[in-house]
């Protein structure tokens, strides 16, 4: 269900806040002209901040995006009607436990 991923957004959001990082980093959704979406996540000073992100794309007309971090943000784009994707595959990253090195 869609409200489930916002909700799980808002509750990583919640785990990140410590009294400072929120004053200075944060989660950011905005509209795109073409149209589309554009989520960016500050991933500084967070138990993502050394993290690798595989860069995810998918290039259909209306239903595209592209996903990949960006120095300390994790950055996607898409079409009009994937916000809820978009978001979905920010918390599959950050779910899904890194492997281990060796």
């Amino acid at each position: 269900m869609q409200a489930d991923v916002f909700q799980a957004l808002q509750q990583w959001y919640l785990a990140e806040c410590n009294g400072d990082w929120e004053h200075s980093y944060g989660v950011h959704i905005e509209t795109l002209d073409n149209p589309g979406w554009m989520l960016k996540v500050d991933l500084r000073d967070t138990s993502l901040a050394e993290r690798s992100f595989q860069t995810a794309i998918r290039e259909q007309e209306r239903d595209w995006f592209h996903c990949h971090r960006s120095d300390d943000q994790f950055i996607a784009a898409g079409g009009p009607l994937i916000l809820h994707e978009l978001v979905s595959i920010f918390l599959t990253w950050v779910q899904t436990p890194e492997p281990a090195t060796p």
